[in-house]
């Protein structure tokens, strides 16, 4: 897509840093990130998001999205790593291509996620698994 940031990133039209690339995903450094070493995995291919995705591509980001993970781990020193993927705007998906972002974690590092919690009502479990179980293909 012409006016996608990533596929500007891809195609070299904008400048990264890149810590990885094959010919099916390039990963680099975020510019905006949570903690330093904060890295994107995109397939170069565009989809805009999970949904669109061939489960084959998925299956090769997550994979690297490992081996990446390991390595940022250990060259940081970092005490865990998130994997966080945002779909659609109501979950802070901002660029409409398809991404993981790796966040190395720190002790003390203030990066706060599930603000709280909520309980399901009595028999409410049942429910909404019926509901996901009806819309599974």
């Amino acid at each position: 897509m012409k006016t996608c940031l990533f596929c500007k990133i891809i195609s070299g039209e904008i400048p990264s840093t890149k810590v990885y690339e094959n010919d099916t995903v390039l990963a680099f450094l975020d510019i905006h990130p949570v903690n330093i070493g904060h890295t994107l995995v995109i397939p170069k291919t565009h989809h805009t998001n999970l949904y669109e995705t061939p489960n084959e591509t998925l299956a090769h980001m997550m994979t690297v999205t490992k081996k990446l993970s390991i390595a940022i781990k250990s060259a940081l020193n970092a005490d865990g790593i998130n994997i966080e993927m945002n779909n659609d705007p109501i979950a802070g998906q901002i660029i409409f291509h398809t991404h993981i972002h790796i966040i190395p974690r720190f002790q003390g590092d203030s990066f706060t996620h599930w603000h709280g919690a909520r309980d399901y009502r009595e028999g409410e479990t049942d429910e909404i698994a019926q509901k996901i179980k009806l819309g599974l293909n």
